[in-house]
């Protein structure tokens, strides 16, 4: 890097000679970068100027050019290349396997983008890394098809900075992290967290305490400066810290951190404080980081509005004033020469071969080289036109029989060859064009999964083909199916192979001659083509365009009968096939073709050739350029003064004038004259556009246009003089064909001519372009029959013009200047990027670390109305983690700074996985596919929506409440609503009259006490079997009858008075398995007078996650006693308990396995049923153990309310698969059958796991009518059982016994899980209007439960846009937009449901959404807390509406839901109010001031792609997390990044900010089957989830 100061042209020779020799042992590997930089600095030594070691030297401020280089070169200032100061440059990497694509190769444009990082060399961009398992790493091997790239890193540092004219010191800074790190840390007062972060962020040396002033701010590249402590996005709270760093202080040290070790941090947040969550993770130090990057301000300001309309959703960005607009008059038509009127012109094409192969049979055709680049055999004229014919007698005469020929004139047929076999696809298209069928060269299919095969498939398709030629080899080496036949490839039509090599030919009968007319317009051949999204199309070309084309050609190029022309293009379409095939051989010119393969092997076989046969035309790509002048060193006698044209025919690719420069600048030593060079244009439409015509010897070369890539942007031409790093050199194509009409219109809307200073898609009439997409007339209208109109909208002629998908504009001079391809146009926030200047960006950030062979891929997808730019590349196999991350960060901040534009999405992928396209280039539309289906897996992501997702609509500001009355009467009531609210059917009287009469005094008595109830049975009907438990096989392995019931709760009353030590209205835990043991406990505890709580017991294999809850339990309500088993009291006392809680301070513990013989003296009786009598704990879905107190009164009504609803009678049998430890699940195990009398079967929800037909066979075994279920079991069925109905059925299994099978839950229902339910179960019978579903809530356990009577429950549709704003709008089916809800079961007799605004405590009218609040005699009578925070609490048992019916007293659920009246009739013949529940309100997410219920995220997650199997939200200072469980392998996890925040920002448009992939089963549920999303944050935030990957979008 000692060379900052030199000026190399004015080193002595062999200095430069030197120094040309250091550079190329670099860029082969011979030396290493250290080796490389010592013996330079020798070299230069003398001759650097002393510096004094603080100074810094800035750019040059010079506009360098290619053609004007900045250093006086010998050729004066029109020199035609820089002189050889930016020579010994160009020397540098690049053998065949060069680590970049050089397509792109541009020096300009590196030193620009080095330049514009330069910019942030302070600044660099706090990103935090993604966090990723360690096994995630695995790299994919590398392909055995490509040669491993033996560039050495050495080379790769420093070979693309050194052509930048950086300054030494910030070549340095830029060149490795441990220098600002270093720096950094000794600088800094403060270190932060060592997480594995930051892995370059660059804190500033001195804190500064001045905050950054606004204009600091509006220069926002991609980068950001922390320098005072951002505020905290979420509190309000004073920050008082002054400058802190963001970035470790190390990054050795972070790699190898194992995950168990705290990773302590200072980065605090108010947040962290109040919410007691712990900050002294990694994931907190990066989720602040995250938040500090986001604080800085997008780039359009957002307007003021928000409305709720699908067109109206969008943000749209006001025009800016300074936008570039076109100022010049309207383009005119540019003419091209006119075509000359040649004597001897032959008829048709084929009228040339036949005179050449009569009169000049001996005269040299083709010359195809062998993979080492040697001639392999030449073809004379005499023998392609012989070959041809007999090929041609072969097609016509030979396939068929006689009366039915395969072939006839005008049928199209595949031609299948590969590059590296010429002769062989020039015979078979002669041939085709001699028989008159049509040639459709494509590809050699290499397997089945071909990128594109199926593409080509509809290309067969759409030209109708039905048979393909191939060469014997060829076909040897096509995929075969195990017997021999060729497979089938995906897509395509069923085809017959033919074998065209000579010996298989038949000499054609002395009498037949060919039929050659005078070309037509019928088709001659079809060229494929394939569009942006991937489609392959064929373009017709007819005999006559064919004809004039060629002559075109001809006369543009100056082609001279028996010239010789050196081909390296492929020869079966394009430029190939246009000179090396047909104009040449109108011609008899003498084509030597130097295939793709040997190009590979040998870079410098098509120099060789030219200069061995004085070859007098070269037609050429950048890259054979790019790779000759790489590999020349070996060839010091190359002499190129033969070559009167290189025709270069990628030469519109904006980045070609550097490597024409280049090349030109190594071999004009070599004899090459700089006129020769000639770029061309060309479309598969329009076939040639443009092309330079050679030059005479010293005319002044053209000029170049240095172009604005703001004006670009817009579509204007600007010459750049800002900002030299976002500039464009471009060349020109020269002029337009001859016999050619071109114009420039705007590439989208109606053809409008553009102005003169306008970019627009060039459009050409001739005679020489395409006629039509054969087979395709709809989309050929479009494309070939466009009629140009003026600014008022009137065509402006007759002639149709054809699009050629090129944009350019016409300059001086009328030459041709294109600046991209229409299917490279990205089209983002109304500004227009074209792909290549990205990848060329992207490539110019120091690829060679990170990036595989220079593969990249742009595209864009569209994401919420707009198209964002994601970029893809192949990753080396040796790139560690953190060189890709900061290459990923400098990408983003180059395109930020040279396109100002923002990228979506950077994705590295393992090296040779992208699809390649048949010459081995990236398959884009494929890749694209890839990346929308999840099917690309990186290595490595990172996701920018908070950067570039700019029309996000204004955050909705809420208004604020009044709580007079008056207001909400006319907000809501006034206008003729019905109050929203629903009630059940009178609780009324006993029914059963044969009890009355067995007992006179039974209502009074079943009306207070469950216990006396009991009692009773066992007296009356001490025989009738109240439960049956089953096992995993069906087997009843116990049943309790009433009088066995009670007696063991009798023997259970006497163990806990004998050794309990109680006091009546002790609290006792029952900790038992599912099962009748744990329904005796309760009844001993009632009659015993204490209060029973019953608890799940712990797991014994997952003790360290189930014991403490189970811990908590006991404390918080202060149990005196533990009833339980022999086995889980021995559980409580282990060891393995003693390692997650303390066993040394549990309260007594009382086996019931072996219990005294005695009864109690006597049954306790509470003196009033307002006494307690049992306490419901339950952990909810937010994480909260909260506790309610049933008092007796409120049980036993709820039973009757029950039986009431469902019918139970003694002579009934139900079938229950819950969990029986709280809510209804609990009821309706211990409680129901005691008070209604009729059998329950018992099936353990545990015992499913190992029997999954369980539940259904009993169903059907015992006929049972009802059964109630959790949704984990109808899960657990639906997934489990879906595909085996048919296995079921065999066994007999038949459930069209079940009338009603009710899910007993408390959330919203979940419609898709039952109607899957309904729907794989139907086959055995069960009737699709038996699934239905229960609601309750803490407060109230049953307020909806769908009985026997009543109509079936209701499905609407809501706008989920309205529901964020907490309204009901009702849509139709399939709306956009819509979520399906279902009323969540008839209201329960006795309870009353009122819909209220949860601010205001008013009523709302009917379809309006608020919480939902009930009155009912079995609401709970409170929460049991040992704070006794009864005032907080109160209200939510005891509190009243603000008007309307102030004196009744309402419990709050916490609920949010609407009540709507429908059209159905109840029991009572009145209209049914349905009530419909949408969500808890503790879960609901506000962002962006919108209410967001968690499940609705979830399920688009869910959608996202096929292998996420569960997902769960939750929101952390205002970001959004999404965890999403992985079904799939660990290498789809990165797939699911980029899916997962398109689908939200597209379904809610909110944007993600951190994805975290984990395996299945981490997200944890509670027995009800909800997920517990609070614990799941705190696990996440505690660093405890073990992702696989976790992703912090930018």
């Amino acid at each position: 890097m000692a060379d900052q100061g030199v000026d190399l042209s004015g080193l002595p020779k062999e200095v430069r000679d030197h120094l040309a020799e250091l550079d190329l042992e670099l860029s082969e590997g011979d030396i290493t970068q250290k080796g490389y930089e010592k013996k330079r600095a020798k070299l230069l030594a003398p001759y650097v100027p002393q510096m004094s070691p603080g100074v810094e030297l800035s750019l040059p401020d010079v506009q360098l050019s290619p053609g004007h280089s900045a250093d006086p070169s010998p050729e004066g200032p029109e020199g035609p290349g820089p002189s050889t100061s930016s020579a010994s440059r160009h020397h540098r990497s690049h053998r065949s396997g060069g680590a970049r694509d050089d397509r792109y190769r541009s020096d300009i444009h590196t030193e620009a983008v080095q330049a514009a990082l330069a910019k942030h060399k302070e600044e660099k961009m706090a990103l935090p890394m993604p966090t990723k398992r360690r096994s995630a790493f695995v790299q994919s091997p590398v392909d055995n098809g490509t040669p491993p790239d033996t560039s050495s890193a050495s080379e790769d540092e420093g070979s693309l900075r050194r052509q930048a004219s950086l300054s030494a010191a910030l070549a340095q800074s830029l060149q490795s992290p441990d220098y600002w790190i270093n720096r950094s840390v000794q600088s800094s007062s403060t270190s932060s967290s060592a997480s594995s972060t930051l892995s370059h962020g660059e804190a500033k040396t001195q804190p500064q305490t001045q905050p950054p002033t606004t204009s600091a701010l509006a220069d926002i590249l991609a980068i950001t400066r922390i320098e005072s402590v951002p505020p905290d996005v979420t509190s309000s709270t004073p920050q008082e810290r002054g400058s802190r760093l963001d970035l470790p202080p190390s990054t050795a040290a972070v790699r190898g951190m194992s995950r168990g070790q705290s990773r302590c941090s200072m980065l605090d947040t108010a947040d962290g404080h109040r919410k007691g969550v712990p900050v002294n993770s990694r994931v907190s130090t990066k989720i602040q980081q995250l938040l500090n990057t986001l604080k800085r301000p997008k780039r359009p300001p957002l307007s003021e509005f928000f409305l709720d309309d699908s067109e109206e959703i969008v943000e749209v960005p006001q025009p800016d004033p300074n936008t570039p607009r076109p100022e010049g008059r309207q383009i005119i038509p540019v003419k091209g020469e006119p075509l000359g009127v040649v004597s001897n012109w032959p008829p048709a094409l084929q009228a040339a071969l036949a005179r050449w192969g009569a009169t000049q049979a001996k005269s040299p055709a083709l010359t195809a080289l062998d993979i080492t680049g040697k001639p392999l055999y030449t073809l004379t004229y005499g023998k392609l036109w012989s070959r041809s014919l007999k090929l041609a007698y072969t097609l016509l005469n030979k396939l068929g029989t006689k009366s039915e020929p395969v072939l006839k004139p005008g049928d199209r047929v595949a031609l299948v060859y590969p590059n590296s076999d010429p002769a062989m696809f020039w015979v078979a298209f002669y041939g085709c064009l001699l028989a008159e069928v049509i040639p459709v060269p494509i590809e050699v299919p290499l397997s089945r999964q071909d990128a594109g095969s199926q593409q080509i498939g509809f290309l067969l398709g759409s030209c109708g083909v039905s048979l393909a030629l191939t060469s014997e080899l060829c076909l040897k080496g096509l995929p075969k199916t195990p017997n021999g036949e060729i497979v089938q490839f995906k897509g395509w039509p069923r085809m017959k192979w033919v074998v065209t090599d000579t010996k298989y030919l038949t000499k054609p009968s002395k009498d037949w001659q060919p039929h050659i007319p005078t070309a037509n317009t019928d088709t001659a051949y079809i060229e494929y083509k394939a569009s942006k999204e991937g489609t392959v199309m064929g373009v017709a070309v007819s005999k006559i365009s064919l004809l004039t084309h060629c002559q075109a050609l001809t006369q543009a190029c100056n082609y001279c009968e028996g010239e010789t022309l050196v081909n390296v293009l492929d020869c079966k379409k394009d430029m190939g096939l246009w000179h090396g095939v047909l104009t040449s051989v109108m011609n008899r010119i003498h084509t030597i073709t130097v295939p793709y393969a040997v190009m590979k092997a040998c870079p410098m076989s098509w120099v060789q050739r030219v200069h061995m046969h004085k070859a007098r035309v070269a037609l050429v790509k950048c890259r054979d350029l790019h790779w000759a002048m790489m590999a020349h060193r070996d060839q010091r006698d190359t002499n190129l003064s033969s070559i009167r044209m290189l025709i270069v025919a990628d030469g519109a690719n904006p980045w070609s004038v550097s490597s024409c420069d280049a090349f030109l600048n190594v071999f004009q030593s070599h004899g090459l004259k700089p006129e020769v060079i000639c770029p061309c244009a060309s479309s598969p439409e329009a076939l040639t556009v443009a092309i330079r015509r050679p030059g005479a010897r010293g005319a002044p070369l053209p000029a170049r246009a240095i172009l604005s890539m703001g004006g670009l942007s817009h579509g204007v031409i600007r010459v750049n003089t800002e900002d030299k790093n976002s500039a464009l050199t471009v060349q020109d194509v020269g002029h337009v064909m001859p016999g050619a009409l071109m114009c420039i219109v705007k590439p989208d809307g109606p053809p409008q001519l553009c102005k003169t200073d306008e970019i627009g898609e060039i459009v050409l009439n001739s005679r020489a372009g395409g006629t039509m997409y054969y087979g395709l007339p709809g989309v050929t209208k479009n494309t070939f029959e466009v009629i140009p109109v003026n600014q008022a909208g009137a065509p402006i002629g007759e002639i149709p013009f054809t699009r050629t998908g090129l944009l350019g504009f016409v300059g001086p001079g009328s030459l041709v200047f294109v600046v991209g391809k229409n299917e490279g146009l990205l089209t983002v926030s109304g500004r227009r990027h074209n792909a290549d200047d990205l990848v060329a960006t992207a490539l110019a950030v120091e690829p060679v670390k990170t990036v595989y062979r220079g593969r990249i891929a742009v595209f864009s997808v569209t994401v919420f109305y707009d198209e964002r730019i994601v970029i893809v590349a192949e990753q080396r196999p040796d790139a560690s983690e953190e060189d890709s991350f900061q290459w990923m960060s400098r990408v983003l901040q180059a395109i930020d700074s040279i396109h100002q534009v923002g990228l979506y999405c950077l994705a590295l992928v393992p090296a040779n996985t992208l699809p390649k396209t048949p010459l081995g280039g990236i398959h884009i539309s494929e890749t694209k596919q890839n990346f929308l289906e999840g099917n690309l897996h990186p290595c490595n992501i990172l996701l920018c929506p908070h950067t570039c997702v700019t029309n996000l609509p204004k955050p909705r500001q809420k208004q604020p409440v009044g709580v007079g009355p008056a207001s909400i009467m006319v907000g809501n009531l006034v206008a003729g609503k019905r109050i929203a609210q629903a009630t059940g059917r009178e609780l009324g009287v006993v029914e059963d009259e044969g009890l009355v009469r067995k007992l006179a005094m039974w209502p009074t008595v079943m009306h207070q006490f469950l216990s006396e109830a009991l009692q009773w049975r066992a007296q009356t009907d001490p025989d009738h079997v109240l439960y049956v438990l089953l096992n995993a096989k069906g087997v009843a392995v116990c049943t309790a009858t009433c009088v066995q019931l009670h007696k063991r709760a009798e023997k259970i009353t006497s163990a806990l008075l004998e050794r309990g030590g109680l006091n009546t209205g002790d609290n006792v835990v029952l900790l038992y398995p599912p099962g009748i043991d744990l329904i005796a406990a309760f009844y001993g505890c009632l009659y015993a007078g204490v209060i029973p709580v019953t608890v799940r017991p712990p797991h014994p294999q997952n003790l360290a996650a189930t014991l403490p809850t189970v811990r908590m339990i006991i404390d918080v309500s202060k149990a005196a006693c533990i009833l339980t088993t022999q086995p889980l009291m021995r559980t409580l006392r282990s060891r393995e308990a003693a390692a997650s809680v303390n066993i040394k301070t549990w309260p007594t513990i009382i086996d019931t396995d072996d219990l005294p013989r005695r009864r109690p003296p006597q049954l306790y009786k509470p003196p009033t049923a307002e006494m307690l009598a049992y306490l419901d704990f339950s952990v909810s879905t937010t994480g909260m153990l909260t506790g309610v107190k049933m008092s007796h009164a409120a049980t036993s009504t709820l039973c009757r309310s029950i039986k009431l609803q469902c019918e139970l009678y003694s002579s009934r049998q139900i079938a229950i698969c819950l969990d029986p430890y709280c809510g209804l699940g609990f009821v309706l195990w211990c409680l129901s059958s005691v008070y209604s009398g009729h059998q329950s079967i018992l099936i353990p929800p545990l015992e499913l796991e190992g029997a999954l037909p369980l539940w259904l066979s009993t169903l059907s075994q015992y006929k049972i009518r009802d059964t109630f279920c959790s949704y984990s079991v109808m899960e657990l069925c639906t997934k489990g059982l879906g595909m085996q109905t048919e296995i079921l059925k065999a066994r007999g299994v038949n459930l069209s016994c079940v009338r009603s099978c009710v899910v007993i839950a408390e959330e919203r229902p979940r419609l898709t899980l039952t109607q899957s339910f309904s729907k794989l179960f139907k086959d055995l019978g069960l009737s699709p209007r038996a699934v239905s579903t229960a609601f309750g809530s803490r407060v109230n356990l049953a307020i909806c439960l769908q009985g026997t009577s009543g109509p079936d429950p209701s499905t609407v549709y809501v706008d989920m846009k309205s529901l964020r704003h907490d309204r009901v709008r009702l849509v139709e089916r399939g709306a956009p937009q819509s979520l399906p809800l279902m009323e969540s079961g008839t209201i329960l007799p006795g309870v009353r449901v009122i819909i209220v605004n949860p601010e205001t405590r008013g009523p709302l009218g009917d379809s309006h959404l608020g919480e939902i609040w009930v009155n009912s005699p079995h609401s709970a009578s409170g929460y049991y807390t040992i704070y006794g925070e009864e005032s907080l609490q109160a209200d939510h048992f005891n509190t009243r509406l603000s008007f309307g019916e102030p004196q009744t007293l309402w419990a709050r659920t916490g609920y949010l839901g609407f009540v709507k009246r429908t059209e159905l009739l109840d029991a009572s013949g009145d209209r049914h109010d349905a009530l419909f529940v949408v969500g808890y309100l503790d879960e609901t997410l506000e962002l962006r001031g919108l209410r967001y219920h968690p499940i609705d995220i979830e399920t688009s997650v869910s959608r996202a792609h096929r292998s996420i199997a569960e997902s769960a939200v939750f929101t952390w200072t205002n970001l959004l997390v999404v965890v999403a469980e992985l079904a799939g392998s660990e290498q789809e996890a990165l797939d699911l990044v980029p899916l997962v925040t398109n689908v939200v920002l597209e379904e809610h448009h909110l944007i993600v900010g951190v994805v975290v992939v984990v395996d299945p089963g981490v997200i944890p549920i509670n027995s009800r089957g909800e997920k517990q999303r609070m614990h799941l944050r705190d696990s996440f935030l505690a660093d405890q989830l073990d992702p696989i990957y976790v992703a912090y979008n930018m």
